[in-house]
């Protein structure tokens, strides 16, 4: 049976962030920003939103190789720790890793845990927003797997009108876009900030 879901960060005031811990040392880091490769997928994903912001009239978004590492650790985490089912949604992050670690519930207690990701994983300074997307689907191509996650937001409300600046998000100025794709988790962190990691490399460059 076929399993999917996706989901948007609201931003809603914080009196209170708990429950977290420091990131390490730097110790067991899988990746990083200057040499991070993006896969097919994630080149595709990148593509057609941009595209898909073109049709609207709206400027591209340039790919931060800051945000994409963000985005690839994070699909990493939630292929290997992400519990189904659970109060815990796409948004948490576990305490099997060098970062700190939140259970990201419906009520947005502790979303600093995901805004402040790329300032605690890489030299971006600013806050990161993130989209998420799975599903237990075999696909047969980078293209499709990005078809679906894009689908899936655009007939979301909520993660369409990030993605095109409309509602809450319509005085945002997207200057950074990190992609991610793994285990049938496809994530996208957009940011106001310009990156001074640059863009990431892409598949045979």
């Amino acid at each position: 049976m076929r399993q999917t879901a996706f989901l948007i960060l609201i931003i809603f005031s914080l009196s209170e962030v708990s429950g977290q811990m420091p990131p390490g040392d730097g110790e067991g880091r899988m990746f990083r920003a200057d040499t991070l490769c993006l896969n097919k997928t994630e080149v595709e994903l990148a593509k057609q939103i941009n595209e898909y912001r073109q049709s609207r009239n709206l400027p591209a978004v340039s790919l931060s190789a800051s945000l994409s590492l963000v985005a690839r650790v994070h699909v990493y985490d939630l292929s290997k720790n992400y519990k189904h089912g659970k109060t815990c949604n796409l948004h948490s992050w576990s305490a099997q890793g060098y970062w700190s670690s939140c259970c990201y519930t419906p009520d947005h207690r502790r979303a600093a845990c995901m805004w402040d990701k790329p300032r605690e994983l890489t030299e971006y300074q600013g806050d990161g927003y993130e989209i998420a997307f799975y599903s237990t689907y075999q696909y047969n191509s980078a293209y499709a797997e990005a078809t679906d996650a894009l689908k899936g937001w655009k007939e979301s409300r909520g993660h369409h009108e990030l993605i095109v600046n409309k509602g809450k998000w319509d005085t945002a100025d997207w200057q950074a876009m990190g992609v991610g794709a793994y285990g049938g988790f496809v994530v996208v962190w957009f940011g106001e900030k310009t990156d001074p990691a640059g863009v990431p490399a892409l598949p045979g460059n």
